[in-house]
């Protein structure tokens, strides 16, 4: 059985963070860096979040 698993990405830019996301998910990561970058500018909370997803999202495996 193969699960998918929340890990930072292979195609990093900082961390890995929104790439891993984006893997996770399905979805193209250059709408999840976007989304950030919103979140950052708008409520400042997207910047928060993502050091502390930088933390505690672990490598990637393989």
């Amino acid at each position: 059985m193969n699960q998918k698993r929340l890990c930072k990405g292979h195609s990093k830019m900082l961390a890995g963070v929104c790439s891993g996301l984006a893997e996770y998910m399905g979805w193209d990561p250059t709408v999840v860096r976007i989304a950030t970058a919103l979140l950052c500018l708008v409520w400042g909370t997207g910047l928060l979040l993502y050091i502390i997803a930088a933390f505690v999202m672990p490598e990637p495996m393989d």
